[in-house]
């Protein structure tokens, strides 16, 4: 699954876990992205968006 938001993009960022030791391995964070039926040029269609465009209400659901 893409973890990419069709409404603002936003992606997964990168960075490093960090032991007791400091010793760094590599780590993502990922979206809160959601399977939504959203209204997309006035048809109804599946789309990843995440949840603060959801709550923003950016995106018009599709009932």
């Amino acid at each position: 699954m893409s973890r990419i938001c069709s409404v603002c993009g936003k992606a997964p960022s990168f960075g490093h876990n960090r032991s007791h030791s400091m010793r760094a391995t590599k780590r993502r964070w990922n979206v809160n992205v959601q399977k939504v039926h959203v209204l997309l040029k006035g048809k109804p269609a599946r789309a990843y968006v995440c949840a603060k465009c959801l709550k923003a209400h950016k995106v018009q659901k599709a009932t």
